[in-house]
């Protein structure tokens, strides 16, 4: 199963809240490094230590990307024509790695992810703050929301339940890890039927249907629901 497309001009062109700022701010005698620091894991609450997820496909991670490490795989999932169809990040590596830099160069409200099952990285992620997204200007969203953009990166890997079982874990992740969020969103392409299953599978609902830039969206919404409440 492939996913949204996720430039990172579209995910990163957001001013910060005054509350982020003021927390760029703050500990005037701290270093500069130790700021932005924590400043980059205040927005989504250190992915880096969100630990593993016992799945009925096998145990799942999300490890930040590293991209000397990840780029070369990352890409060769990018140039398979049926996550080129909705990523367009076709092209020799640098592309996808300029697309990662972009991120990690960032403040920290988008975090691409390379997913490990059982060891093995075979699924890319993006982690994003969907309040500070430009999707904000095309839906309502509340403080806090968390976006998820996917790929599964090989094609055996797709049509087996297993992006059912993946998003259903990340967003019990992101909901056990992020007590500020209440919701989480995905937006792909309408087309994307199968993407739109998994969703629906993992518990998404269908909100609505969204025109963004350069797709016509489905709107996957999971509520924190009362038993979840921190």
């Amino acid at each position: 199963m492939a996913s949204t497309d996720a430039s990172a001009d579209d995910t990163l062109d957001l001013h910060l809240p005054g509350e982020f700022v003021t927390l760029f701010r703050s500990a005037g005698d701290d270093r500069a490094g130790t700021r932005t620091t924590r400043a980059r894991a205040d927005l989504l609450d250190r992915v880096a230590d969100w630990g593993t997820s016992d799945t009925p496909v096998g145990v799942f991670h999300l490890a930040p990307v590293d991209v000397e490490r990840d780029a070369a795989l990352v890409a060769r999932w990018m140039n398979d024509p049926a996550v080129a169809a909705y990523w367009e990040l076709t092209g020799p590596q640098s592309v996808t790695a300029d697309h990662l830099r972009a991120q990690l160069a960032g403040d920290g409200r988008s975090v691409p992810c390379v997913g490990l099952l059982d060891g093995v990285p075979m699924s890319y992620w993006e982690i994003y703050r969907a309040d500070l997204d430009p999707l904000a200007r095309y839906c309502p969203v509340r403080p806090h929301d968390t976006g998820i953009h996917l790929l599964i990166g090989d094609d055996t890997d797709r049509g087996r339940g297993l992006g059912t079982e993946l998003i259903r874990a990340v967003a019990d992740l992101v909901l056990a890890e992020r007590p500020a969020c209440t919701r989480v969103l995905a937006e792909p392409d309408v087309r994307n039927r199968s993407s739109v299953a998994a969703f629906l599978g993992a518990g998404f609902r269908l909100a609505a249907e969204v025109d963004l830039p350069a797709k016509r969206a489905a709107l996957m919404v999971r509520e924190r629901a009362a038993r979840e409440s921190p």
